[in-house]
């Protein structure tokens, strides 16, 4: 669990403007380990908002929870933009939700190479009706606490761009 008043008070903001908006999230996680649900559901009433949420850590659990083609795993690697959509987009079709979020990285020590290095990360997030948008960050590597707790606040980010919390946030036509 991440233990961040702000980060906590964020996800509580979050639940309560995707309430309003009577839309249901759901999650893909893979280097975060389900993070970003635990985050969510630390809110009280999250019951309302949170659809559910999938560990997809292993490359069998992609395909198999959520419908990654493992094909497109051996093309581009588990840590991929390809992958990333497939993620969010296989979320959504899996559950009752709105809106899904996917997070898959590196986040170390071990496993980067100098094409994928400890700390890139790449987040989908696929809503019904509006194309998957698509964010690549590179933490760098601060170790692996770090990026974790990095990668669920992208996430939440991204949840908040689409529900017009965060003040950089598009249209919901451009999510």
């Amino acid at each position: 669990m991440i233990e961040d008043a702000a980060l906590l008070a964020r996800a509580e903001a979050l639940v309560r403007a995707y309430a309003a908006a009577d839309q249901k999230i759901a999650t893909a996680e893979s280097c975060t380990g389900g993070l970003v649900a635990g985050l969510l559901t630390a809110v009280p009433g999250s019951s309302v908002v949170v659809e559910r949420g999938f560990v997809t850590y292993s490359n069998e659990a992609k395909a198999e929870a959520i419908g990654v083609p493992m094909e497109l795993i051996a093309a581009h690697g588990a840590v991929s933009e390809p992958v990333a959509r497939a993620m969010a987009e296989g979320a959504l079709k899996a559950s009752r939700a709105d809106i899904a979020v996917s997070i898959t990285g590196i986040a170390g020590p071990g496993g980067g190479s100098a094409a994928k290095p400890v700390g890139l990360v790449h987040f989908a997030l696929a809503a019904k009706g509006v194309p998957t948008r698509h964010v690549e960050r590179r933490f760098g590597n601060p170790g692996r606490t770090a990026i974790r707790h990095l990668a669920v606040a992208q996430a939440i980010e991204l949840l908040e761009e689409a529900v017009g919390l965060h003040p950089d946030a598009p249209s919901r036509k451009t999510a």
